[in-house]
C-alpha cells in the first residue's frame, strides 16, 4: 500500500504497518466528518490502536451517543467518496500556532507548546480539513475501504482527571469488507460472552457504586477462585516453590528504596500511621525482598523460588475501570526467584514450562513478546543489557519465537510477556517474566558464594495468571461461562419430574455432596423443560440428572450434558465414577 509521509515522500508499506496507516487515516476521515456535522467541535488526539482507532473531541454542549454513530458513518462515506487527496505540509512553531489559533483548536495549540521549541511541525490536509500529525497517511481518502464506528465513551484530556472530559469516538478499519465482517462477528460473539453479563447471570461476582473498581466475589465466584488457587498451589509445590504472605501496607522508606516512589507514585494509595507515611502496596516485590533479607543466604540455597498470592491496590482512573479486567484491587499470583547469574537461563526455561503447563490446561495458545528498557527506568546500561540478553538467550535456547516490544519493560528490568489467544481469537496479556538486577542492588541483597565471599543475587519476578480477578474474567469469556467440570461452581444439578421422586432424588443429592461433588437439588414446582433450560442456558451446569418415576424404580439417573438435548441412562455409580475422574484430572 502506498502512503505519503510528512516530508511528501511516498513509501510502500505492508501488513501491520499498512493497517496502522489505514486506521490512522480513517481517524482523520472521522474527524473531518465530525467537523462537518458539528462545526463547534474541537479536536484533541486521534491515533490508530491495536484494534482500530479513536478520536477525542470536545463537542461543547453537543452530545454524541451510540445512536448518533450511523449519522457520522454516513458523512465519513461522503468524505471517502469525494476521494480527497491527502497532502502534507510543515510549519515552524510560530506559523503552526497561528494556523491553529485561526482554526480555533485550543487542544492542538496546547500540544504545540508541549513540543520542543525548534521542532518543525507537520500537518496533513484533506479537502477543507487540516490536522496536526506526524503521519504517514494514505494518499487519497478513497483508499479507506471498510470501516465501522464501534462505540463512544468519555476520556480526560491528556488522561488527567483534573482536565476536561472529552468525547472519545471509537472505530475500526480493515483492508476488505470480509475482514471487517469477521471482526464484527467476533465483537458480537464477545458481547454474548461479556464476563460482566455472565457473572451476573451465574452470580459469580458483583460491582457496586460504593466501591468502584473493588469487586465483590459471591459464593459461586469464590468456588472458581478457590479452585484456581488450589491448582496454583499444587503446581507450584510440584515445581519447588515455597509460599509467603507479606503485609499490604508498608513504610514509605521501603518504596523509596525500591524505586516505586519515584517511578510509580501516581498509581499508589497512601496513608499515615504514627505520623509516618505509609503506602498500600501496588506490587508484592518489595515485601518479597524483605523476606529474603530476613536472614543470610548461601549459594547452596539457590535457586530460591518464593510464591505469593498478594492483594495489591492501584489507583486506576475511574474511566478505565472495566469489570474484572481493570480494577483497583486484585490478587497477583506472584513469585520471586533469587539465583546466581549462571542460573538465569535454566530458571527462565523452568518458568516458561510452568506457565505453558498452566495455559495448556485451559486450552489457550500464546505468543511471546520481549519488552525492553523504558524511558522512565533505573539502573545502568550494563545491567539492562545483561538482563535483556539473559531473557533473549533463554527464549532462543527454548527455540521459542518472540517479537521485540521496544521501551515497554518494567522500570527495573526487561520482561517477557505471554499473550494468550482465547476461543474466539482475542489476545490477552497475562503471564510475565521480569529479570531484575536493580532491586537486589537497591536493597543490598547478598549471598555467600562457595569461596565464602558476598555476592549479589539476580531476581526474577513472574506471574502465571497475572491477577486472579482478571484471569477469572478471561476464563468466563473464553468458556462463555461453561467452565470445565473441575472449575464449575455447580458441577451437577438434580431436576425432579414430579414431587413423588423427591426422596430418591434427595438420597442421590446427599451421596454426591458427601463425595465432594458440588451439587444442587431443584425441587421447584416447575415444568421440567423450564428447569432444564435454566440449568443449561443461564446457570451453565455441566451435568443435569433428571429424576422421574422410571429412574426411581430402576435406581438410575438420566444424564444430560449442558450442550446436549439427549439424555443418557446411567446408574448412580457409573455417573459418580465419570464425574470424579473428570474432577481429578481437571478436564
Amino acid at each position: 500500500m502506498k502512503v505519503i509521509c510528512s516530508d511528501g515522500s511516498i513509501e510502500v508499506l505492508e501488513n501491520s504497518a499498512a493497517l496502522e496507516v489505514l486506521r490512522h487515516t480513517c481517524a482523520h476521515v472521522l474527524a473531518q466528518a465530525v467537523a462537518r456535522l458539528y462545526p463547534n467541535a474541537r479536536f484533541a488526539y486521534g491515533p490508530a490502536t491495536e484494534k482500530g482507532f479513536y478520536y477525542d473531541v470536545d463537542l461543547g454542549d453537543e452530545k454524541i451517543s451510540e445512536e448518533t454513530l450511523p449519522k457520522i458513518e454516513a458523512e465519513m462515506r461522503s468524505v471517502i467518496k469525494e476521494n480527497l487527496p491527502i497532502k502534507p505540509f510543515v510549519l515552524n512553531r510560530e506559523d503552526a500556532l497561528n494556523l491553529m489559533k485561526e482554526k480555533d483548536e485550543p487542544y492542538k495549540i496546547e500540544h504545540i507548546y508541549d513540543l520542543p521549541e525548534n521542532e518543525p511541525i507537520s500537518f496533513f490536509r484533506q479537502g477543507e480539513y487540516i490536522d496536526m500529525c506526524r503521519g504517514p497517511h494514505l494518499t487519497y481518502t478513497k483508499a479507506v475501504k471498510a470501516f465501522k464506528l464501534t462505540g463512544v465513551s468519555g476520556a480526560y484530556w491528556k488522561n488527567d482527571a483534573a482536565n476536561k472530559m472529552l468525547t472519545r469516538i471509537y472505530g475500526t478499519a480493515f483492508f476488505s469488507q470480509e475482514e471487517l465482517d469477521e471482526y464484527l462477528n467476533m465483537l458480537e460473539e464477545a458481547a454474548k460472552r461479556d464476563h460482566r453479563k455472565i457473572g451476573k447471570e451465574m452470580e459469580l461476582f458483583m460491582l457496586c457504586d460504593e466501591g468502584p473498581g473493588f469487586p465483590f466475589f459471591l459464593p459461586k465466584g469464590m468456588i472458581i477462585r478457590n479452585a484456581l488457587i488450589d491448582y496454583w498451589r499444587e503446581i507450584h509445590t510440584k515445581n519447588g516453590y515455597s509460599e509467603v504472605s507479606t503485609p499490604m501496607i508498608l513504610n514509605r522508606v521501603l518504596w523509596e528504596t525500591s524505586g516505586h516512589w519515584d517511578h510509580y507514585k501516581e498509581t499508589m494509595y497512601f496513608t499515615s500511621i504514627d505520623d509516618d507515611d505509609y503506602c498500600v502496596k501496588p506490587m508484592n516485590c518489595p515485601g518479597g525482598v524483605l523476606v529474603y533479607k530476613n536472614k543470610p543466604h548461601s549459594y547452596r540455597e539457590f535457586p530460591m523460588r518464593v510464591g505469593e498470592l498478594g492483594l495489591v491496590h492501584r489507583n486506576e482512573l475511574k474511566g478505565t475501570l472495566h469489570g474484572l479486567f481493570r480494577v483497583r484491587c486484585f490478587t497477583q499470583d506472584d513469585a520471586h526467584i533469587f539465583m546466581r547469574e549462571d542460573q538465569i537461563s535454566d530458571e527462565i526455561a523452568g518458568v516458561v514450562r510452568l506457565i505453558n503447563e498452566v495455559y495448556s490446561k485451559f486450552g489457550f495458545t500464546y505468543s511471546l513478546e520481549l519488552s525492553t528498557r523504558p524511558e522512565n527506568s533505573m539502573g545502568s546500561d550494563e545491567d539492562w543489557e545483561a538482563a535483556t540478553n539473559g531473557l533473549k538467550n533463554a527464549l532462543e535456547r527454548l527455540k521459542l519465537p518472540y517479537v521485540i516490544n521496544e521501551g515497554d519493560g518494567a522500570f527495573y528490568g526487561p520482561k517477557i510477556d505471554f499473550h494468550l489467544k482465547d476461543s474466539i481469537g482475542r489476545t490477552w496479556q497475562c503471564g510475565t517474566i521480569q529479570l531484575d538486577f536493580q532491586l537486589p542492588q537497591n536493597f543490598d541483597l547478598t549471598y555467600i558464594d562457595e569461596n565464602g565471599k558476598h555476592r549479589r543475587p539476580i531476581m526474577i519476578h513472574r506471574v502465571c495468571f497475572g491477577s486472579i480477578e482478571r484471569f477469572i474474567g478471561i476464563l468466563t469469556e473464553h468458556f462463555a461461562g461453561k467452565f470445565p467440570v473441575w472449575l464449575a461452581p455447580v458441577q451437577t444439578k438434580i431436576l425432579l419430574v414430579s414431587d413423588a421422586c423427591y426422596d430418591y432424588a434427595k438420597e442421590i443429592y446427599d451421596k454426591l455432596c458427601a463425595l465432594g461433588i458440588r451439587c444442587e437439588l431443584d425441587s421447584r414446582n416447575e415444568k421440567i423443560g423450564y428447569m432444564i433450560r435454566q440449568a443449561q442456558v443461564v446457570e451453565r451446569v455441566p451435568y443435569m440428572l433428571i429424576i422421574g418415576k422410571q429412574e426411581a424404580e430402576t435406581n438410575t439417573v438420566s444424564v444430560r450434558l449442558r450442550d446436549s438435548s439427549q439424555n443418557e441412562k446411567m446408574t448412580v455409580e457409573e455417573f459418580v465414577g465419570k464425574i470424579k475422574e473428570e474432577i481429578k484430572n481437571r478436564v
